[in-house]
């Protein structure tokens, strides 16, 4: 996650072009909003709250956005692209396909614990955030159940089904230690999380092509 939205904007009229400016007020109102909302929550958060957190004015954040619920969801949308580059981003495991799985694993819960504020927008927050969040943190749920098959080199329904029930146990799983901003807790989750994951592919849940060789 990039921390250029928590920098100082240079002084000077010819300092920065105005599209940089424009992205760094974007980010900057982004990671406010995360941060303001692990605090508070998404009901009780004001647009007033978001402003001094930032450090940005009124008529900025609406140049930017044009309402909370906007800002919200371009901060979830930040959230998503950590959570997937945890994910998708190349990891170790070479050619097997289950280590493969296991480093993303392990990478994701790390991308969590290093931005829980914005893991806390996905999580938790979504849920206060009307129709339109929830729609948007399905298809991210979808995306997440595509990464896994494409990990496991999932292809049939079955077991693809089962990566959706992967994914929803993981998101489940990793709520309640973000609400409580119990990092112990949440580094607690992974291994047990990866050794679960490891017994349904050794089950051959996943499909044709997992399990033991027979």
């Amino acid at each position: 996650m990039s921390t250029t939205s928590s920098r100082r904007l240079p002084r000077g009229r010819y300092a920065l072009a105005p599209e940089e400016v424009a992205r760094i007020q974007r980010e900057r109102l982004c990671r406010a909003m995360a941060d303001v909302m692990a605090e508070k929550g998404y009901a009780a958060t004001a647009v007033e709250d978001v402003l001094k957190h930032a450090g940005v004015s009124r008529q900025t954040f609406y140049r930017v956005f044009s309402s909370k619920q906007d800002c919200f969801l371009a901060s979830f949308e930040m959230a998503c692209a950590a959570s997937l580059d945890g994910l998708t981003d190349p990891v170790t495991g070479g050619d097997d396909p289950l280590e493969r799985c296991e480093a993303a694993l392990t990478r994701y819960l790390g991308t969590v614990a290093a931005e829980q504020p914005f893991a806390r927008l996905f999580l938790i927050e979504v849920f206060a955030a009307g129709p339109e969040a929830l729609h948007r943190r399905a298809e991210r749920e979808t995306a997440m159940t595509a990464a896994i098959a494409g990990l496991l080199g999932v292809t049939d329904d079955a077991g693809r089904f089962t990566c959706r029930m992967a994914v929803s146990a993981i998101c489940a799983m990793v709520a309640p230690p973000v609400a409580a901003g119990d990092l112990d807790a949440l580094r607690a989750v992974g291994p047990a999380m990866v050794a679960h994951v490891r017994r349904l592919w050794e089950a051959g849940a996943f499909g044709a092509g997992t399990g033991p060789a027979r």
